[in-house]
């Protein structure tokens, strides 16, 4: 059985529905932050090594994410290729 629900909602509805916090005014302040370091790059070498420093948890925090994507990806891909059939064998 395939159950298929729509919700309209803006996304501030949906955050606040799911009880996740609101971080708009951190992300404005990181925004603010990478946009007045990036104002004196000069060069591609100097944006990305200010990128590198800005970015959460630096290269690991993105090394981490691109690993949680790529797993998250492969299981899915799995998962479809079951079916779910593996379920109904319990």
């Amino acid at each position: 059985m395939k159950v298929q629900v729509e919700i309209e909602c803006t996304p501030e509805e949906a955050r606040r529905f799911m009880g996740l916090p609101d971080v708009e005014q951190a992300n404005k302040a990181y925004v603010d932050a990478v946009a007045k370091a990036m104002s004196g790059v000069s060069n591609v070498d100097q944006l990305q090594d200010y990128a590198k420093a800005l970015a959460p948890m630096g290269q690991f925090g993105l090394k981490m994410f691109q690993n949680f994507m790529e797993g998250s990806a492969a299981f899915a891909d799995s998962s479809r290729g079951t079916g779910g059939k593996d379920s109904a064998k319990d």
